[in-house]
């Protein structure tokens, strides 16, 4: 029986899976106006939170990396207290648990907060805590929600080692794995070659972002030489992927490989549009990567920047690629088993809640397309 296309409500209700989301991608306008008045910030464009939510998505879609990334100045700039820390991740968490999300792995990088005299080890406990709060909240609210956090070194900076030890060290407190971010051009992955090394040497996980801005060289040093497990964004291993003039598909040896070994590629649509990776959101690999089974996820990046929410992203990939319940249980189910989560956990939530409750929403939905024909 055919099941009705799923709206946004719908999607809202589904149990999501998230594994790349910025913390500082993700503030409530409001958030951001009030943090700024409590700590003298004087640099943003408006201090209307209509205007200011407005600004931040308009600004978004410049086709161009470093220049989305600009927009960063203004949140980071107002998350430079363990109070202000504490409550952007709370709120993170509630907002997600809002949109259905039962699992979420968010980044954040300490070395941006620090401008005020914060250490790296508070700033880690302010946004833990707030993460704590937020899932208190969200469980009291009857929208329970596991959400860990993944410690991002720059890429342009030179503490990246210095951040995977911190990792480490709260890797039982709430730490869910490290991670590497900023402009790809220029600033290889090797150059943090010895904070991978020592994420291997603790048994524990790194994801990359590799394969957004710059091309297959990023994404084979991310594996090769980093040992990443998953790849943050990694949309550009389309590039070793050729479709000859009678339909024939051809991966080539990288692409390949990423597929063989079920790499996790956390894709982020509406994002690789705005800064460029992509020209447009029908034209985005996800359609065609979903079709040759690459272990593909869903995810928003920055829901501020962009105006997203993973309920929209799922959305706009059902209205462009006509996918339907079935495709959006596989994404989600594919983040979950690419989640830093012991195995167990993982195994509990796809199958006493993922599944579940997409079953329930694909017969729902069934039922009522069976109901109009009668």
């Amino acid at each position: 029986m055919q099941d009705s296309p799923p709206t946004l409500e719908q999607i809202r209700r589904a149990p999501k899976v998230l594994l790349h989301d910025h913390l500082d991608g993700g503030l409530r306008p409001a958030t951001v106006v009030e943090l700024a008045a409590d700590h003298g910030y004087d640099k943003l464009p408006t201090a209307d939170p209509d205007e200011l939510a407005a600004w931040f998505v308009a600004d978004a879609p410049r086709r161009d990396l470093v220049r989305y990334l600009e927009g960063f100045t203004h949140t980071v700039g107002v998350m430079q207290t363990a109070a202000a820390l504490e409550r952007v991740a709370a709120e993170c968490v509630e907002d997600l648990a809002d949109d259905g999300i039962v699992y979420a792995e968010v980044r954040f990088a300490p070395e941006l907060h620090t401008e005020r005299g914060l250490a790296l080890d508070d700033v880690v406990e302010a946004v833990l805590a707030g993460f704590a709060k937020g899932m208190a909240v969200a469980g009291t609210a009857g929208q329970p929600i596991v959400v860990r956090a993944l410690l991002t070194a720059m890429r342009s900076a030179a503490r990246s080692l210095e951040i995977a030890a911190l990792a480490v060290r709260y890797r039982d407190e709430g730490v869910a794995g490290f991670d590497v971010a900023g402009p790809e051009a220029g600033y290889p992955p090797t150059r943090h070659l010895d904070a991978f090394q020592l994420v291997q040497r603790e048994n524990f996980h790194a994801t990359l972002h590799a394969g957004e801005a710059f091309g297959l060289p990023s994404i084979w040093e991310a594996l090769q030489w980093c040992s990443a497990e998953r790849l943050g964004h990694g949309v550009r291993i389309v590039d070793d992927i050729t479709v000859s003039g009678d339909g024939m598909v051809h991966l080539g040896r990288l692409a390949s490989y990423v597929r063989d070994r079920r790499v996790p590629l956390e894709l982020c649509p509406t994002s690789n549009v705005h800064t460029g990776a992509v020209a447009s959101l029908a034209e985005h690999p996800i359609g065609d990567l979903r079709r040759l089974q690459f272990r593909v996820t869903v995810n928003t990046d920055n829901r501020l920047m962009s105006g997203v929410t993973l309920s929209s992203e799922m959305l706009g990939l059902c209205e462009t690629f006509g996918w339907g319940w079935g495709d959006l249980a596989w994404l989600s189910i594919n983040a979950m088993k690419s989640a830093f989560y012991p195995f167990d956990d993982r195994l509990a939530l796809i199958n006493g809640v993922i599944k579940p409750g997409f079953a329930s929403l694909a017969a729902q939905s069934a039922f009522r397309v069976s109901a109009t024909l009668r």
